[in-house]
Parts: structure tokens; sequence; C-alpha cells
């Protein structure tokens, strides 16, 4: 006999949850000034993680003038975002989403990314890592025009 487990998203969630769904509502709704008060001023943004057309060294993106620069060259550039967490695990300051981020992009093409998204967050609820693991040319090879 099975148990069914249900999560209730609006009873009161771990920090790094809480930061997490803020993050993805700051990028939903177009404001780079929400988003970038999420972060710690020490914080590291590594999306994806390792090399990649956003960050040729793969070494993140860090502080707010990295962070900005990150949002211009990214989500700045995105027309619409849909976030699908199909799980989500937290455990002491991190927390693990898994889920798919599907972005309309200029000229009309949508591109589907799945992936885990990790943040950690400081006593204070401030992120202070976001790591993004996920695959370029996956991502790349769902990409089609709408």
């Amino acid at each position: 006999m099975g148990v069914e487990v249900c999560w209730d998203p609006a009873a009161k969630q771990p920090p790094a949850r809480e930061a997490a769904f803020k993050s993805m509502t700051a990028a939903t709704a177009g404001d780079k000034d929400a988003w970038l008060a999420l972060f710690a001023p020490d914080a590291v943004v590594e999306d994806p993680v390792g090399p990649s057309m956003f960050d040729e060294e793969g070494k993140g993106h860090h502080g707010p003038d990295g962070l900005s620069a990150f949002w211009d060259k990214t989500i700045g550039n995105v027309e619409k975002f849909e976030f699908v967490i199909r799980d989500s695990h937290a455990a002491g300051s991190e927390v693990a989403n898994v889920g798919t981020i599907t972005t309309y992009l200029p000229g009309g093409y949508r591109v589907d990314t799945d992936g885990v998204f990790v943040y950690r967050v400081n006593e204070d609820g401030l992120v202070v890592s976001m790591r993004a693991f996920w695959e370029t040319e996956r991502a790349m090879a769902t990409a089609r025009q709408v």
C-alpha cells in the first residue's frame, strides 16, 4: 500500500527555497533590481556551471557588477520565462530545484532547459551562490520557432 505525500507550496518555506522562488519571480517580471537585491555582495552565479557561451572561463559571475552583467547578457534578453519546478530538495542553507525553464527569445524562438538549480543563502536569506546544472547542447536541441 503506497503513501501519498503532498507538498503545500503556500506553507512557510526554507530560506533557500524562498530565495529561489523570488529569483524566478523577479526574472519572470523582468525586474533586474529586485533580482539583484536577492544576492549578497559577494555572491557568485554559475549558470550553467563550467565554461559556456555566457562564461567562457567557467569561473562564474561575481558580485554586483558581475551579476548585473550576467542579467544583461542572459535574463535581460528573454521576452518571456516559464518555470516548471517538478521537485525541490531543501537541506540546511541550500535548495536543489529540479525542473524546466522555458525561454521565449527574440525572433519567435522557444528553448526548454532541463536542469538542477542549486541556491545557497546566508543567515540573512540572501543568495551567496546559485549554480545551474544544465547542458547547452541539450537545451539548444529544443530550440524552435513558435
